[in-house]
């Protein structure tokens, strides 16, 4: 089973890493325990199959995600600066991965479930799962901005799931064209949704 300590970890990762730089139907088992450095008998022994490790590797990057968007979403950061934090975060994430793989991966939730969407109900439920969760922090947030009269936005949950649409969709504007010139609109763009200005990211 070679290093039994992290091969559930490292399938996981190799999985993810295989899905996001290229996609879901033609990644193989093989080649993510070839990435993963483990045998095929061992993948066998962990999951029952690639979807199943595919929503492992979700739950666990999402798990593994939670303290970051605690410290983002903090009660002592005003709410419209917890919204572009997330959006600043999300793009440097995009350089990064631009650097490391020599093109712009998008975001690997939306990636993979216009992909699988219609084809895999565990892995559309586990991706519903997160982007709510990411939607429900957003929420929150709008909600405390709408209450201290920042912006209008009486229906929080609504107003999320616009941000959270334009958000996805310049990134997956960015994977196709492979450039990180059009994540520069995002920050205006996401305070133009919200019908507030720079000057009113901190209360008075």
């Amino acid at each position: 089973m070679g290093r039994t300590s992290d091969a559930k970890e490292r399938l996981m990762a190799a999985i993810s890493e295989l899905i996001w730089i290229g996609s879901y139907g033609s990644t193989t088992i093989d080649q993510i325990c070839d990435k993963a450095g483990v045998k095929k008998g061992s993948f066998y022994y962990f999951f029952g199959s690639k979807s199943e490790l595919a929503v492992a590797a979700i739950e666990a990057e999402f798990c593994a995600r939670r303290a970051e968007l605690d410290a983002i979403f903090s009660p002592m950061v005003p709410p419209l600066e917890r919204i572009i934090r997330l959006c600043d975060s999300g793009c440097a994430r995009q350089v990064e991965l631009k650097e490391k793989f020599g093109q712009v991966l998008g975001c690997p939730l939306f990636t993979l479930g216009s992909e699988i969407c219609t084809q895999d109900n565990g892995l559309r439920e586990k991706i519903q799962e997160v982007l709510d969760c990411h939607q429900r922090y957003i929420a929150s947030a709008v909600r405390e901005a709408h209450a201290a009269g920042l912006i209008e936005a009486p229906d929080a949950a609504a107003k999320a799931r616009m941000l959270t649409a334009y958000f996805e969709g310049v990134l997956t504007q960015a994977r196709i064209l492979n450039s990180l010139e059009v994540l520069k609109e995002i920050p205006e763009g996401v305070l133009s949704i919200l019908g507030a200005k720079r000057q009113s990211l901190v209360p008075s």
